[in-house]
């Protein structure tokens, strides 16, 4: 179960980058992140208050309350790269840096996690993994490039973190934590690196920009945090059951071939290198999973 709720999390993120990208095209980088927020907030303050959740715990280390500072850079990394390169090339970036840090942490089995060290008849599994990230970078822009790779390896600390802080409170708890201290910080980016930004939405508004219109005509584009609350709810129950390594294939296997379908939506043409790079991905997580399940029979 937890394999197919991890697939089903990959097409959930793809649609949110869309989403949250859109957003930012609307509204611009730093003031998208902070609606995202707040967005998120509502929803998760919602459940935790219909669940009648101990939300405040004390005794907790202060960097089990991270998770949603790093969520941030998550958040502003993607939207730098929508736009600048396809879908599809964000996700195969991203899964280069979830899968190295991935790695590393299977390896040393750090913050606790457990310890999946790398064996090196899996070798040609990742190289056709890399094979098909590499296939799917049809556009070199660097500033793209490494925000989306780094993007990457913030989802894979900020899951971690989140997943700690579920364990000692609860899911919902620590996705509440994620948004709570989410705004904050994004709200903090906004005023430091986003003075043009508000001035440009200020005479926007003064202008007789029409917001009710707007969200009636527009409404989708205000989904991330919701899409977001439902993808760190699942990441919180899945993170500490499968190893952080086969996590990352497995989200971005649902990643890559909705990503296939929203930018064929978006360019109206299909991607045959997308298909191939995806093709390319699953064949090496299988070779690899397939070794494992021997490993345990």
């Amino acid at each position: 179960m937890f394999y197919f709720l991890s697939l089903i999390m990959g097409v959930l993120v793809s649609v949110m980058i869309t989403v949250n990208g859109n957003l930012t095209t609307q509204y611009g980088l730093y003031t998208a992140t902070v609606i995202i927020h707040i967005v998120g907030l509502l929803i998760i303050s919602t459940v935790v208050l219909v669940r009648r959740e101990k939300i405040f715990n004390k005794g907790l280390a202060w960097f089990l309350y991270l998770g949603g500072a790093i969520g941030v850079m998550t958040t502003i990394f993607n939207n730098i790269s929508f736009g600048r390169i396809s879908v599809s090339a964000i996700l195969a970036l991203g899964l280069l840096g979830q899968g190295v840090i991935g790695l590393i942490i299977d390896q040393y089995g750090l913050w606790g996690m457990p310890k999946h060290p790398f064996e090196k008849k899996k070798t040609f599994g990742f190289l056709l993994i890399l094979a098909g990230i590499a296939s799917m970078i049809n556009s070199f822009e660097i500033v793209a490039v490494v925000v989306s790779f780094f993007a990457g390896i913030t989802i894979v600390l900020s899951r971690t973190v989140n997943a700690k802080l579920a364990d000692k409170t609860s899911v919902s708890v620590s996705t509440f934590f994620n948004y709570f201290v989410g705004i904050f910080v994004a709200t903090l980016v906004l005023l430091v690196l986003g003075q043009t930004e508000i001035a440009n939405n200020r005479l926007l508004f003064e202008g007789g920009f029409d917001f009710d219109l707007m969200v009636r005509q527009n409404w989708h584009i205000y989904l991330g945090g919701a899409l977001g609350v439902m993808v760190v709810l699942l990441l919180n129950m899945i993170v500490v059951k499968i190893p952080a390594l086969y996590l990352t294939l497995l989200i971005f296997v649902g990643k890559v071939f909705s990503g296939v379908v929203i930018d064929m939506i978006i360019t109206q043409s299909v991607s045959h290198r997308n298909i191939i790079g995806g093709i390319l991905v699953t064949a090496g997580m299988c070779f690899n999973l397939l070794i494992d399940r021997k490993k345990l029979v």
